[in-house]
């Protein structure tokens, strides 16, 4: 989910890549709406403490993007009832779903959210 800022204008040229094959879908939040975009600012902010700005992302790999987001959902939000992001859509959904986009469960004492995170590879 985003908001309408310029970065955004073209929403096929992220959500289909050169071969003209799906890679996500664009949401947008309401006009005047900021309470929508809330967790998405949270998320952002735990991404660039793992790759502050200026980081390329070109040499990412799926493996990559699945440990730093292993990392993040697992840990605990005061909103989320100082529950993980894990927890709470495994509860709802079950954990399969999770399993088959590569996102797994970090314990709590081994989250890392620095930039160290996918320069060690370790988890």
């Amino acid at each position: 989910m985003t908001d309408r800022g310029s970065e955004f204008t073209n929403p096929l040229a992220i959500e289909f890549n050169k071969g003209n094959g799906r890679r996500t879908h664009i949401f947008y939040c309401d006009p005047q709406r900021s309470d929508q975009k809330g967790g998405c600012e949270v998320t952002h902010e735990m991404i660039r403490r793992v790759l502050p700005k200026k980081t390329s992302f070109d040499n990412l790999t799926q493996d990559d993007i699945n440990l730093m987001m292993s990392h993040i959902n697992s840990y605990n939000r005061k909103k989320l009832n100082n529950q993980s992001a894990h927890q709470l859509f495994s509860f709802i959904n079950g954990g399969d779903i999770l399993d088959k986009l590569g996102i797994k469960s970090i314990p709590a004492n081994e989250i890392s959210l620095t930039s160290l995170l996918l320069k060690n590879k370790k988890t």
